[in-house]
């Protein structure tokens, strides 16, 4: 419970699937939890709902991560609950947007996949860095698509992805002079809503009867990763891509 004990965090996409868990198990072990969200209102409050009933703290907070206004926004009301500094930042927001060939992908859908997940993750940053001391940690969500090009039709998402792999690493050397750590978790096939809406359930069975561990991930498990990089216990882990499928790719 005391691991993060002290410590206040920010979490884009922070109100469903993989993003809730980590905002109620950075909040289980002792963070005060922003939680931004962009529509649902109602999934964010049922995660702040487990958090404070569990005693922990938490506020939510709404805005769209792909605008700097909002970003403004979400770091200033995070700031007003719960002080100046800003320790740990989780970017899970981002999303696969549809399934589409290069023949069918227009400008507006490849900025749009773009924007959502790099471009998201470029301004939190930019906007948290400012309010981060030594010791401060981010963590970034890229996927095993960007090491393989992804399934079928996903290729502007796994662009995006290696994107943010990338901008972790540079960051990495950037920031660790200020004692700024910067990593990233790429998930393979996790069992959430994201599969659920954009992979038919016979590729996800092929998938998991063909993973050494014969099955899909946990948000839970992910979850787990991201406290560790957000923590001291990896307090020599930077500009890492920590890949976590169930051994259907090695780097």
């Amino acid at each position: 419970m005391d691991l993060l004990k002290g410590k206040v965090a920010i979490v884009t996409g922070g109100s469903r699937d993989i993003g809730a868990t980590v905002s109620i198990k950075l909040a289980q072990s002792g963070a005060k939890v922003c939680i931004n969200f962009l529509n649902n209102r109602k999934a964010a409050e049922d995660v702040l709902s487990v958090i404070k009933n569990a005693g922990g703290t938490a506020i939510i907070t709404q805005g769209d991560v792909t605008k700097s206004a909002d970003v403004s926004k979400i770091v200033d009301e995070c700031r007003l609950a719960f002080g100046e500094t800003i320790d740990i930042l989780v970017n899970v927001a981002g999303g696969l947007m549809g399934r589409k060939l290069l023949q069918d992908i227009d400008e507006d859908f490849w900025d749009a996949v773009i924007n959502v997940n790099l471009k998201s993750t470029f301004l939190v940053i930019k906007a948290v860095v400012p309010n981060m001391t030594n010791g401060g940690t981010i963590v970034n969500f890229s996927s095993q698509a960007a090491r393989d090009g992804g399934g079928f039709g996903a290729m502007a998402y796994s662009t995006a992805k290696g994107g943010v792999l990338t901008f972790t690493k540079g960051l990495a050397k950037e920031l660790g002079p200020k004692g700024i750590r910067v990593n990233c978790v790429s998930p393979g096939m996790i069992n959430t809503t994201f599969h659920n809406t954009f992979t038919k359930d016979e590729v996800r069975k092929n998938v998991a009867a063909s993973t050494p561990l014969k099955r899909e991930g946990e948000a839970s498990e992910i979850a787990d990763l991201v406290l560790y990089l957000a923590s001291s216990n990896s307090s020599f882990i930077t500009g890492a891509s920590i890949e976590i499928n169930g051994g259907t790719y090695f780097v």
